[in-house]
């Protein structure tokens, strides 16, 4: 079962899919958007997230949906289910990142990744696509992460083309990360 922490990640990780689905279900003019993400979703390896999702927007909305999915997944799902039901579990859209919570939430996806885990690499790759979207440090961010699985902890390194918050948070992870590579 998942820490309410990681949770929390996963649900603020995909709080884009997850409001585009029930959004969806409100309103079916939304569904060739739908359709576009689900069909990178499974071209990236999401496939049996997508064929839940998709009878989920057909009108399904049995708790059994969840049964076979990995956690990842079924915690999505759960989500989907649940804002259905009372809009006010949704995950915010504008959820803004507090990188005290952040940096140790990524620096375990990294370590983990690093180590060969695929669900945290897989993580890693939607949240760094997410990050890349939102421009600025973030971009910076996402162009690093992948130097960060493969070692890297030279702040200078990693903070080229950064300003002040993203240099605070890839500080906090390289931390982070010391932190967990003691262990």
């Amino acid at each position: 079962m998942a820490t309410p922490e990681k949770t929390e990640q996963i649900l603020q990780t995909h709080a884009s899919l997850i409001l585009a689905v029930v959004q969806t279900i409100h309103n079916p003019d939304f569904k060739p958007q739908l359709d576009m993400v689900l069909q990178q979703s499974a071209e990236n390896g999401w496939q049996n997230l997508v064929n839940v999702i998709n009878k989920i927007v057909a009108g399904s909305r049995e708790q059994s949906l969840v049964n076979g999915l990995d956690e990842e997944d079924a915690i999505i799902v759960d989500s989907i289910l649940l804002g259905l039901q009372d809009p006010a579990t949704l995950p915010s859209s504008e959820q803004t990142g507090d990188a005290t919570k952040a940096a140790p939430m990524i620096a375990r996806l990294i370590n983990e990744a690093r180590r060969g885990d695929h669900n945290a690499l897989s993580m890693l790759g939607t949240m760094a696509e997410q990050m890349s979207r939102a421009g600025g440090d973030m971009a910076s961010l996402s162009a690093v992460i992948k130097d960060m699985i493969d070692g890297e902890r030279s702040i200078d390194k990693l903070c080229t083309r950064m300003g002040a918050q993203g240099e605070s948070l890839i500080t906090q992870i390289v931390s982070e990360l010391a932190k967990l590579d003691t262990h």
